[in-house]
């Protein structure tokens, strides 16, 4: 089955609200797809920094567990939840910032549209309170974006790949949030200061929206290290600079970065970053 067909396929699911599974039994999804898109919130500029300066009050300040895997983002929240039983989850949407699932419909391949091709996700993009996000974007002349992000509750994923349909649905909240577009920023003459302060500003505010949403356990990733070009050092480094402040002291009990990476260089850039368990 190409990557079209499965969108379609994706696409149909989610009109009649559910699937059948390879023994015959019936999945209903149609009421946790409709919670989800009506749940679906735009998130400002303004909000995340106001979010970003909060302090935590009264938590406890035992570092996160932190783990890096060689999983796709889709798979590593499957094994939380499903297998693990980790109850809440939240993910991060490495998500274009001008279209809702970035290149899913046409067929493209990149974690945005797989997550698009394994969920509802693609629904809760296209709620009207979502819009705003994609129209500033388009407007926007800087490949760095804008700070703003959406907020989709317990997305329901029906996949962990681009064709087998799950037995068990799972339902984790997903941060859409674009990294900046780093290569044509920098081709364009953009400074690399200002590069790294929009990442190192934006992945805060990506933990500072899943910390007011109380979400405890983190699945983030090599965000924006692909066609966006960010270098996975520094991501790594703008993610590990917050999580290791002061202002989310107790904010989390686990982060995973699921880097699914064939050569292995990227995830070795988050391997260096967080080389154990935990931020002592």
């Amino acid at each position: 089955m190409s990557l079209k067909e499965a969108a379609r396929k994706t696409l149909a699911l989610l009109e009649v609200g559910g699937y059948e599974t390879s023994d015959g039994a019936w999945v209903e999804l149609g009421p946790q797809l409709r919670a989800a898109v009506a749940g679906s919130e735009l998130v400002r500029p303004k909000q995340l920094a106001a979010l970003l300066e909060r302090e935590v009050e009264g938590a406890s300040a035992s570092p996160p567990t932190i783990e890096v895997t060689a999983e796709t983002t889709q798979i590593a929240a499957h094994r939380l939840m499903i297998d693990e039983g980790v109850e809440a989850l939240a993910l991060l949407n490495f998500a274009s910032a001008r279209n809702p699932g970035g290149g899913f419909i046409r067929g493209a391949k990149a974690q945005e549209e797989d997550l698009a091709r394994a969920s509802a996700l693609h629904a809760c993009l296209l709620a009207e309170a979502a819009q705003p996000y994609y129209r500033i974007n388009r407007v926007e002349k800087s490949t760095l974006y804008t700070d703003h992000m959406i907020w989709s509750p317990r997305v329901p994923f029906f996949r962990t790949n681009s064709k087998n349909l799950l037995d068990q649905p799972f339902f984790p909240s997903v941060i859409t949030a674009p990294a900046p577009n780093a290569g044509p920023y920098l081709s364009r003459g953009g400074k690399r200061r200002k590069l790294s302060e929009c990442l190192v500003r934006r992945a805060g505010m990506v933990l500072a929206l899943a910390r007011d949403k109380g979400q405890r356990n983190l699945l983030l990733g090599a965000w924006g290290c692909g066609v966006f070009q960010n270098h996975p050092p520094e991501v790594a480094d703008a993610f590990g600079q917050w999580l290791e402040h002061p202002r989310f002291a107790g904010a989390f009990d686990r982060v995973v970065f699921a880097v699914y990476d064939r050569k292995g260089k990227t995830r070795a850039a988050f391997h260096s970053r967080f080389p154990r368990e935990g931020l002592a």
